[in-house]
């Protein structure tokens, strides 16, 4: 059976990607459900839920509310709180069961809006789709609504798809913050991990964007659409991706620098896990050992919400991967794909799939595996 995952784990879903991308912004977010959702994001998820604070709350949906669609709760709810709380903005997330009956998360936003005048952002997730979807959509939307257009700086750069999901709090963002400001470019934002508020409203005025994963893939076309930012897409591993990354920086192109291109032989390597971080780890092993792995995406690829290609953005049709990747995101797929494999770069919890001939390195993902190797994700910006 498709979609069933016997022997490995599912990715982070799309309504935990909402609290993890606006998390640090000032908003109150709401998961729109029973509980469960908000169990599993803050203790598996969301590594910064026992340092800081964040306004993360659930709806507490009971079963007599989702038969009769009393949507009325929900809006006095979230208003009383909003009241007492005064977030910056409001932001709500839907999952299963409003999905199944109905819920018109949006104009349930508008009404909110309307009666707090407080911003609210109504975010369609839906618990089936990865956090990609979730996290993307959350940062666009918040974009649209808090981002300024502003004269541009030159050689100015944001930092777009930040979130824990993808590279937890071990000081990844902060190496590659510290990497562009070492090669002249001033930071204007990070969209949205370690971030300043302020700084993300004059985003507009950036020179250029780099995009660390799948996740900021949308709202760099935004940026581009709306403010003629140019975007460079491609995680900063190695001394010789850098150096890459740098010189496209440096033009007014967008460009996927991670790309391996005609560089590309069959070895039967395989890296599973995120997109661009994925691809950007197989160009750095080509740099550095020669070798060129082929990378399974199995969460979305950022050009998507529920399935359908973004209509009104020029995104190109496969975002990170090449003709050579996959998109997989049943674990039957990938089971058959690695089924010759050489070595296997990606989450323990992939292992049991993984053919025993096969060498298995181990790469924890916090969107995979959460909070169980959480300790052994390393800094990979400063030591590959």
């Amino acid at each position: 059976m498709k979609q069933i995952q016997t022997f490995t784990s599912t990715y982070t879903a799309d309504v935990s990607g909402v609290p993890s991308a606006l998390y640090e912004l000032g908003g109150m977010t709401i998961m729109h459900d029973a509980s469960g959702c908000n169990s599993t994001y803050n203790t598996h998820d969301e590594p910064r839920w026992y340092g800081s604070k964040s306004m993360v709350f659930i709806t507490g949906l009971s079963e007599i509310e989702a038969i009769m669609g009393d949507d009325q709760k929900l809006v006095d709810d979230i208003v009383d709180a909003a009241k007492k709380l005064k977030p910056r903005f409001i932001a709500i997330a839907g999952t299963p069961i409003p999905m199944i009956t109905g819920c018109d998360i949006e104009a349930n936003a508008r009404v909110i809006e309307l009666e707090t005048g407080i911003k609210t952002l109504g975010i369609n997730t839906n618990g089936m789709h990865s956090y990609v979807e979730g996290a993307g959509e959350a940062l666009l939307q918040y974009a649209k609504r808090f981002t300024k257009k502003m004269p541009k700086k030159e050689k100015s750069v944001n930092i777009l798809g930040a979130t824990p999901i993808d590279f937890s709090v071990n000081g990844q963002i902060e190496s590659i913050e510290k990497f562009l400001r070492d090669n002249g470019f001033d930071v204007v934002s990070n969209f949205a991990l370690s971030c300043d508020v302020e700084k993300i409203a004059n985003a507009g005025m950036a020179s250029v964007n780099l995009v660390i994963s799948s996740v900021g893939i949308k709202l760099a076309e935004y940026f581009k659409k709306e403010f003629n930012t140019p975007y460079v897409v491609a995680v900063p591993y190695g001394k010789e991706l850098k150096k890459e990354i740098l010189k496209a920086l440096n033009n007014d192109k967008c460009e996927f620098v991670s790309d391996l291109k005609d560089k590309f032989k069959n070895e039967k390597i395989y890296i599973i896990g995120e997109s661009v971080t994925s691809k950007s780890l197989a160009k750095a092993i080509y740099y550095k050992y020669g070798h060129t792995p082929v990378v399974i995406s199995g969460v979305e690829l950022g050009n998507t919400y529920h399935g359908d290609i973004v209509k009104d953005m020029s995104v190109r049709e496969n975002v990170a991967l090449e003709k050579q990747d996959y998109f997989a995101e049943d674990e039957d797929e990938i089971e058959k794909i690695i089924k010759d494999a050489k070595m296997v770069i990606a989450d323990p919890l992939y292992k049991p799939i993984v053919p025993k001939k096969a060498i298995f390195v181990n790469h924890p993902h916090e969107g995979f595996s959460g909070r169980l190797f959480r300790k052994d994700i390393i800094n990979l910006i400063d030591k590959f």
